[in-house]
Parts: structure tokens; C-alpha cells; sequence
């Protein structure tokens, strides 16, 4: 089986992160490591990061490019994330 990692790239902050994730920023993310995201941010992620992390798949048949985009629940300073799944 492939090993699976998980990136994370910050797509846009609406007003200020108050944990100071910034646009643009990427890193590795999984559900054993938060990858110093917030916990609304990480929280809203992690049903995710288990699917894709497990072999589970939640997106349509002949998607080649494995990503999902979320936000954080806080909506005056808004962090949207990509998450995109890399198979090795």
C-alpha cells in the first residue's frame, strides 16, 4: 500500500488569525500531528485527515487531484484550508 501524506495550505484569512496562520502557508498535516494549526481549524479538519489518511475516498470516480477545501468556524476572521492527499 501507498504511504499517504496529507498537506495543508492556508487558501485566504478573512479579518486576523488570531493564531496567526497566514495565506499561503503549507505543511504537513495528519491526525497525529496538528501541524501548529488552531484547534478550530484542526477540529474542523480532522474527520477529513482520518478518511484520506485510512484509504478512504471522498471524492468522485477519475478525480486526480485529491484535495478538499474548509473553513473554520470563525466567521469574522475566516481560515479557509486545502487539504491535499499525496500518495507515494
Amino acid at each position: 500500500m501507498a504511504k499517504r501524506k496529507i498537506f495543508g495550505t492556508i487558501k485566504s484569512v478573512k479579518g486576523t488569525c488570531g493564531w496567526g496562520h497566514k495565506t499561503g502557508d503549507t505543511f504537513e498535516i495528519s491526525t497525529r500531528d496538528t501541524a501548529g494549526t488552531c484547534g478550530w481549524l484542526y477540529h474542523t479538519a480532522f474527520p477529513n485527515l482520518c478518511i484520506m489518511q485510512s484509504g478512504g475516498n471522498i471524492w468522485e470516480e477519475g478525480t486526480k487531484e485529491k484535495t478538499i477545501v474548509m473553513s473554520c468556524p470563525d466567521r469574522a476572521n475566516e481560515v479557509v484550508i486545502e487539504l491535499k492527499l499525496v500518495e507515494q
